[in-house]
């Protein structure tokens, strides 16, 4: 009952149902008496129709200013309202564009069978005691579910990404792919570059399936049961003390019921020790002093896998040469910041 033509049918209805006066009937609709007495021409915007349907046909992105401009140039009308009204009733509304969605395919999730072969990162949020909100990054090992690193700060940035990453694999060794969401800080140009000078590939899981990225994803569930919802962080300093405490503690310490209830640090030394163990490497570990030369080596030098090549070598060295005091042990390897160095 918005539009004049519905109104002048309320009003007719009242005139003739209850003998109301035309006066009487157009102020109770709220329609004017010229308005109800008003007939329509319909033939009169014929040729302004036509020639608005040859424009918009041959400019099918101009809008009905743009055609009003054009019609006006011609002489055809003036009231730019008049060609909103037949622009509507053809049906000529142009479609507003859509924001273009990215397309990625599909991501095949296989098992990685060691250690730095596969990361994943992702972000989780929190807020301080005085509600100012932090973020904390959060890299880890697909396969042996170890917490690589965490940076935490108010604002992250790509640049503080490629740069922490940098760091860590210092630390360690590069892994072939790091699995990612579509974020803008792992789209930034900064991660762009630092993927062509590290050679590290980015592996961008597809729009709205969080599911593909399930390790880290796993992760940033229990890092906030187990550290954010159990803390009232008074500062950033306290927020990041916490942090790498609860890191420490998930590394060597908290059970893993994906990894038979080890810690991730405990399973990489058992498969580092099964691997090294292993009968194509031509190293027998059955005897006494082979087993005391493999604890000295691990034991005194806290090695982890990182060195994996290295430890092959200078283990087979040492076997080769029999007994040997435990201050005699050597071994040499070349990775950076090894602790064999």
């Amino acid at each position: 009952m918005v539009k004049p033509a519905d109104r002048k049918q309320i009003v007719s209805y009242l005139k003739s149902r209850f003998k109301l006066s035309e006066r009487r009937a157009c102020q109770l609709v709220g329609l004017s008496r010229t308005a109800f007495r008003y007939v329509t021409q319909w033939g009169k915007d014929e040729p302004l129709r036509k020639r608005l349907l040859e424009l918009a046909k041959k400019h099918p992105s101009y809008g009905y200013l743009f055609l009003h401009g054009l019609l006006r140039g011609e002489g055809l009308v003036k009231n730019k309202k008049r060609i909103y009204r037949v622009y509507n009733e053809e049906g000529l509304q142009v479609r507003t564009k859509k924001r273009k969605k990215i397309i990625r395919p599909r991501m095949p999730m296989i098992m990685p069978i060691g250690k730095n072969i596969r990361w994943s990162m992702d972000f989780v949020s929190d807020q301080l005691a005085n509600g100012r909100r932090f973020r904390v990054f959060n890299v880890i090992d697909d396969y042996s579910r170890e917490v690589i690193g965490q940076l935490s700060d108010f604002s992250i940035n790509g640049h503080q990404v490629a740069r922490f990453l940098t760091q860590v694999i210092e630390l360690r060794s590069a892994p072939d792919q790091i699995i990612c969401d579509n974020g803008t800080e792992f789209t930034s140009k900064a991660m762009f570059y630092w993927q062509k000078e590290s050679g590290v590939k980015l592996g961008f899981i597809q729009p709205g399936k969080p599911t593909q990225n399930a390790f880290v994803e796993s992760l940033n569930g229990k890092f906030r049961n187990e550290c954010l919802n159990q803390h009232w962080f008074r500062s950033i300093d306290d927020a990041r003390h916490e942090i790498d405490q609860w890191r420490e503690h998930y590394n060597h310490v908290r059970p893993h019921s994906a990894l038979n209830y080890l810690s991730p640090v405990a399973f990489v030394n058992r498969a580092a020790w099964n691997e090294l163990s292993h009968p194509s490497l031509g190293i027998k570990m059955g005897g006494r002093s082979n087993g005391s030369a493999w604890c000295i080596a691990w034991y005194q030098y806290g090695l982890s896998s990182a060195c994996l090549q290295c430890l092959r070598k200078g283990l087979r060295e040492c076997l080769e040469g029999g007994e040997y005091a435990e201050d005699s042990v050597v071994f040499s390897c070349s990775h950076a910041l090894c602790p064999l160095i």
